[in-house]
Parts: C-alpha cells; structure tokens; sequence
C-alpha cells in the first residue's frame, strides 16, 4: 500500500495530557488541523477554557476534561468521557510533567516524588486506561513526550531525568507487549524551545538561554510547530510501521559540539534564529 499523499488524522480521536498550555496546545492545533477531535486534559480547569475556545474558534471539534494524572481513577475517567462524547479514543499523548532546575543536595524529596509520581505513574496511569478501550476497538497509538536527558543525563534535572528515563524504558516495553493488539507506543525528545514555563524555569535570564542555544550544534532553538508536526506524523498512518521507537530532535544537542565545533552564532542563516522553544511544565 503506497504512503497517503498527505498525513492526515481524519476522523481519529486524541486525548492529550497537558493540553490546555506550551507544547500540549501547540500539538492539539496540528492534531485538529489535520482533523482529529481534540480531546485536552489538565489538572487546572484554568489552563483548559481558553485553550478550547481558541480550537473551537478553529473549527475543531473539543472536549476538556479536568484530571490529575497521578490519579488512576482520573485516567479512567477522562478516557470514559472522551469515549463517551466521540464514540471512540484513537490517540494518547502523554505530555503532562513538571520541571525546573534544582541541584540534587538541595532538591526536597517531596518535590522529587511529585514529579516522578506526575511523569512517569501519570504516564503508565493515561497509558494503561487507554489501551483498555483501544484494546477493546481497533487499536489505536501512543504517543510519550520524553526528554534527551533520560539518557545522558542533566544535572539539575534528576528529578526529571530519572522520570522521562522510566517513560521510555516503558515507551519499548509496552511497545512489544501491545504490538499484538494493534497498539503503536512511540516518544518523542524535544530539544529546547521558548515558552514562558522554559524561560522562567530553566533559562531564567538572557545569558542562561545563550548558553543553552550555543551548546546546540544547527544554534537555534526548536519552533513549536516543528515538534508538533513530528508528532502528527508518528501517530498517523504514515508512521504505522514505527513503534517503539524515540524520535530526537533537539538540532544535535545531545551528540554535543566537539572540540573541532564553530561558533554556532557565526553565519548562521535567519531562519535559524527564530523563536520556538521546549515546554518547561504543562500541568496535567
């Protein structure tokens, strides 16, 4: 069978965690365009009302549900009104988490817990409540926003760290063993890009930020859109023979600049300066 002409999500139905702020809501707008019914969960009613009324403005089809992902009987819940008001639920993406930088000595352990507790039992909690109604249906996807740092590692970040790290031994785990119940289990690593949770959470002045944009080797940060079209594609038809996998894409700031690396701010093209930016914190 050829590849669809154009990636399209006609007539699918997507649930996303995190989906009233930054990369949440920046997904949901390329998920509507291409036409799935938009599904936007978060645990603040207050991130949801404007997020849906923009969409709506759109012309896309939206429910909010108000939901705490540490909560399994919220999981539930938000999948039975999804199915509930559009008859069926065919993507997942778990976007809801929580970060800023802490050194580990000086991180409480609460805040440690919260965040472990939101990312990845938040994850499994979304994951598994909607794999029981794909399971039940055609089978459907989902899609784990993670983070570079699971595997190499970012001080400051260990909270996050060993969170996302989780996340994605869970994105190949469950990738296998829902494989045979046509389920496809994929993630997503972002490198960074503006938003007002990032600048005030992990590059809180003008110098900070130009230190992160110099350790990115093609020296610009990621658009929104960027990433939310990757997304699009990882759950559409066109990547159905793709799961368990993680895409990169942080414009090689994982690989890191090297010894023999120019200054990334010299002869860099315009387009190359535009804003974009990696969602520090959407609430779920």
């Amino acid at each position: 069978m050829p590849l669809a002409e154009a990636t399209t999500l006609h007539s699918r139905v997507a649930l996303i965690t995190g989906g009233g702020t930054g990369l949440g809501l920046e997904i949901a707008r390329e998920f509507g365009r291409l036409g799935a019914a938009l599904v936007l969960a978060s645990r603040d009613r207050a991130h949801l009302d404007p997020a849906a009324e923009e969409l709506r403005s759109r012309g896309h089809a939206v429910l909010t549900v108000a939901a705490d992902v540490r909560s399994h009987h919220d999981t539930r819940r938000m999948v039975r009104e999804a199915v509930e008001r559009f008859g069926r639920l065919d993507i997942l993406v778990n976007n809801a988490a929580g970060n800023f930088i802490r050194p580990a000595e000086k991180l409480p352990e609460p805040a440690f817990a919260n965040v472990v507790d939101i990312v990845l039992n938040g994850t499994f909690n979304a994951s598994r409540a909607a794999a029981r109604e794909m399971m039940a249906r055609d089978g459907g996807v989902i899609l784990n926003i993670v983070a570079t740092y699971a595997w190499t590692g970012g001080p400051g970040t260990v909270h996050s760290a060993c969170a996302k790290a989780g996340v994605l031994a869970m994105t190949r785990t469950l990738a296998v063993e829902w494989a045979r119940r046509n389920i496809r289990v994929v993630a997503v690593a972002p490198g960074p890009f503006d938003s007002r949770g990032a600048a005030n959470r992990l590059w809180p002045s003008e110098e900070l930020k130009e230190k992160v944009r110099r350790g990115i080797p093609l020296g610009r940060f990621a658009r929104r859109e960027e990433v939310a079209s990757a997304c699009a594609y990882l759950v559409s038809d066109d990547a159905a023979y793709i799961t368990g996998e993680c895409l990169t894409m942080d414009g090689g700031g994982w690989l890191g600049r090297g010894v023999l690396a120019e200054d990334p701010g010299a002869g860099v093209p315009s387009v190359r300066r535009r804003r974009g930016g990696l969602e520090a914190e959407d609430e779920g």
